[in-house]
């Protein structure tokens, strides 16, 4: 609580502030109205236990909602709340009882809401008012003694104690205070007498009860009439009559007539209004003199059908007499109906039977009669109508199945038109959202999706994107995506790929090789988010392209880097003749597997060429006793990728027709760039020294090359063993590198000079596997290879001898033996067959 004192007109005030803190923290203060800019009101750091400091930091402020007005302010450096503005009590609340204003504290970091309740109290500051300054009163003497004259009452503008409490009259011999129902009375104590008094001049003071009290005061002027034995008379008590309410302003209604029997002054008659309200003054007026009724403003059957005007004959000097006018107001058609929706069911579910309420509609007509009837009904062909129900209700109806995916809003335009000469109408659109259901399942843009992806991509690669789509709304028509589950090669799909769930976009989970896998189908499932859910799915085939990651891979010779192999060349072989055969493959597949053979490297570059595409190696020439007995030849095998991949492989002929030779070449070893050299030199020799001597060793030659001749010849197909075949090679549909109906016979012996042996193995039945081959240590072939290869690999030495499937001259065979360093016949040797 709080007491203040300032200074009014010619006053002190002293008043009492009380502020009350609610739990919920919300304040209130009472003061007095009208006091001056800058008083405080209370302190918000004090009341709201608030330190003053963090006043400002806080951005202390008053807040007020839309165009209310301000009318205190925090002074954020001390706390105060501050009167800013004038506070009129009479001005903001009028006569009410209790004035209080609401407006909130603001506070931030954090945010903080404070309820206000200003209780403005009244001030005695208004005087008491009378309405008028001069009240006139005519008299006239013959009133009798105890006549009241009511007088209108002081308004105060203040309220309780401070309003209008009493009147005071100003003394005098004729009059005394009465008090009416709502009036003061001027009560006649003494009758009056024209001939001695004939005007009256009173002060009558209206007191309020405030401290100090305030007053008001108007005169009363009061003329004593001289007495009038006659009064009007109206030649009829009540006048009815009836107007359309359609009439101009300025028609002649009625006219009222009274006669007075008097002469003179008191027998002139004029015509007023009673007492009537200041609405139906604005309507009507009557000639003072003629008593014609006229209508001066516009009238409306709809809001008064009718009038009762009282109207009053006064004579001369005052006699008055009363009459009663009532005027009819006919109806005319000049209102259409008014359309009113009682009730609106918005949205309405796509799913609800034909012959559903959704809305209720009211029709009205101010008019009356048939200028009230009204028809109702819809303007466009929809799919909802108006069945009529009580009065003027009717109820908004469907007629068929709704489909939100097709029409999603309605605006329904109602026309009501009632029975009127002319008709009036009117119309109202109804506006009706459908509500979705979730009866569409998402449907995939494509029946089927195909992607291709090169394989060695790197995880999380992009493949593709599905896309549905959900005609229905919100999540109705909210499309996921997932993985069907299913296998792909014995593992899940989701460890092939992913989908993305809201985007549709399909990505790579792992690097794909088109060596272990070509193709694979997938099922993606679209479902929304209905409830319950629908969906569909589509098949995702991917496709996997291949990239040239395989080099060519040499399955004869045979890749073994602990030995080497070796074939052996009759002296005899003819130009053309087949001595050997690369074979190679390539795990890719297309022009990536398109395999070319080229020697790289020889001993004798012109003895040997091998075919670009089968890999055969025949002699280019007829073979001479001059050609080195050991040649060498480094074949490259490339495939046709871009880039090209290739390997490389080394291939070793002996020029010898039988392994008993073999040990007796032991010194023409030397290295291979002179071997070429040393054979010219020695022919060059030989030739110079005697032409004799090598005519008879030619034929010698010939004679023996004829009768062991054999046929290296082989233009049936090798059947590689599948321990050759490189781990991840696939022939798949026949697209690969390497035919099926390559099957070779191999001759072997134990080496003897003069006996040779044949073994002939079955094309189905005694197919030995290619590790079943003759071989032999390095060091016991030594001396036969000598410096040919100077890494001098440490491994086994193959010496095969080939001869195509079909030969039928089996009396004809080939020795293949092993030479050695001592010039005598390979040990016992154990020879098998391989296919």
């Amino acid at each position: 609580m709080a007491i203040t004192c300032f200074a009014g007109p010619g006053i002190i005030f002293c008043m009492v502030f009380f502020y009350l803190r609610s739990a919920e923290a919300d304040l209130s203060y009472s003061f007095p109205e009208e006091m001056r800019r800058g008083s405080q009101v209370g302190n918000i750091a004090k009341d709201l236990g608030l330190e003053v400091g963090k006043l400002s930091a806080r951005k202390a402020r008053i807040d007020t909602e839309g165009s209310q007005k301000k009318y205190l302010d925090i002074n954020i450096h001390n706390g105060d709340l501050i009167i800013i503005d004038r506070l009129d009590r009479e001005g903001l609340c009028g006569d009410k009882a209790s004035c209080v204003l609401n407006q909130e504290i603001m506070l931030e970091n954090p945010l903080e809401l404070h309820r206000v309740k200003l209780h403005i109290q009244d001030i005695n500051d208004n005087d008491p008012q009378f309405n008028r300054e001069l009240i006139q009163i005519d008299i006239w003497e013959s009133a009798a003694k105890g006549a009241r004259f009511p007088i209108e009452e002081a308004h105060d503008a203040d309220i309780g104690q401070n309003s209008v409490q009493t009147y005071n009259l100003q003394n005098n011999d004729n009059f005394i205070l009465g008090v009416g129902t709502n009036s003061v009375e001027l009560v006649l104590s003494r009758e009056l007498d024209r001939e001695k008094l004939k005007e009256i001049d009173l002060v009558l003071t209206a007191v309020d009860g405030g401290s100090p009290q305030r007053t008001g005061s108007v005169t009363i002027h009061i003329n004593v009439l001289d007495a009038n034995d006659n009064v009007p008379v109206f030649n009829q008590p009540i006048y009815r009559t009836s107007i359309p309410e359609n009439s101009p302003i300025g028609s002649v209604v009625l006219k009222v007539s009274a006669n007075d029997a008097d002469e003179g002054l008191h027998g002139e008659v004029t015509y007023d209004f009673g007492h009537i309200s200041k609405e139906v003054k604005e309507i009507f007026e009557i000639d003072s003199k003629t008593g014609e009724i006229k209508l001066i403003n516009a009238i409306d059957f709809e809001s008064v059908p009718i009038f009762e005007l009282r109207v009053t004959a006064k004579d001369g000097l005052g006699l008055t007499s009363y009459s009663k006018v009532i005027i009819d107001i006919s109806d005319v058609n000049d209102n259409a109906p008014i359309i009113y929706i009682k009730s609106l069911s918005t949205p309405i579910p796509e799913n609800v039977p034909p012959g559903t309420e959704v809305g209720i509609i009211n029709v009205q007509d101010r008019d009356s009669g048939n200028n009230r009837q009204i028809r109702c009904s819809i303007q466009e062909n929809s799919l909802f109508k108006l069945d009529p129900s009580i009065k003027n209700y009717y109820s908004l109806v469907t007629t068929g199945q709704l489909d939100r995916e097709l029409v999603s809003d309605y605006n329904i335009t109602i026309i009501a038109a009632d029975e009127g000469s002319p008709p009036l109408s009117s119309f109202k659109t109804v506006q009706l959202s459908v509500a979705d259901i979730n009866d569409n399942p998402p449907v995939f843009e494509e029946q089927s999706y195909s992607t291709s992806v090169s394989e060695n991509n790197k995880p999380g690669s992009f493949l593709c994107t599905v896309a549905a789509k959900d005609p229905d709304w919100r999540q109705n028509g909210t499309v996921i995506y997932s993985l069907l589950p299913a296998e792909v090669n014995g593992a899940s799909v989701s460890s092939y790929l992913s989908v993305n769930g809201d985007t549709g976009v399909v990505h790579a989970v792992r690097s794909f090789d088109y060596e272990q896998i070509r193709s694979f189908k997938v099922q993606v499932l679209a479902r929304d988010n209905g409830s319950p859910p629908l969906s569909s799915n589509v098949t995702v085939s991917v496709s996997i392209s291949d990239v040239n990651d395989n080099s060519p891979q040499i399955l004869y010779p045979a890749p073994d880097d602990n030995s080497f192999m070796t074939e052996l060349v009759p002296k005899a072989a003819q130009r053309g003749s087949l001595v050997s055969k690369v074979i190679a493959v390539d795990a890719d597949s297309g022009q990536n597997a398109w395999l070319s053979y080229h020697i790289v490297k020889a001993t004798d570059p012109g003895l040997f060429s091998i075919d670009l595409h089968s890999g055969e190696i025949r002699t280019q020439r007829d073979i001479l006793e001059s050609d080195s007995m050991k040649q060498n030849l480094i074949v490259a095998v490339k495939d046709n990728g871009q880039p090209s991949l290739s390997a490389t492989c080394s291939m070793y002929l002996l020029i010898s027709d039988n392994l008993a030779e073999v040990p007796e070449l032991k010194d023409i070893f030397y290295d291979e760039k002179n071997s070429k050299l040393t054979s010219y030199l020695i022919i060059a020799l030989v030739s110079v020294s005697t032409l004799f001597l090598t005519s008879i060793i030619i034929i010698l030659g010939v004679r023996f090359c004829r009768r062991r001749k054999p046929r290296l010849l082989f233009d049936g197909a090798v059947a590689i063993p599948g321990s050759y075949m490189p781990p991840n090679y696939a022939d798949v549909d026949g697209i690969g590198t390497l035919r099926s109906a390559y099957n070779y016979d191999t001759y072997l012996t134990t080496g003897s000079r003069t006996s040779d042996f044949k073994f002939v193995s079955s094309y189905n039945d005694n197919t030995m596997p290619v590790d079943q081959t003759l071989k032999k240590s390095p060091m016991e072939l030594v001396d036969v290879f000598g410096d040919s290869d100077p890494s001098s690999e440490v491994g086994t030495v193959y010496f095969i001898y080939l001869k195509p499937l079909g030969w039928k001259r089996d009396c004809e065979s080939t020795a293949v033996g092993v030479a050695t360093a001592s010039g005598v016949s390979a040990p016992s040797i154990t020879w098998q067959t391989v296919t």
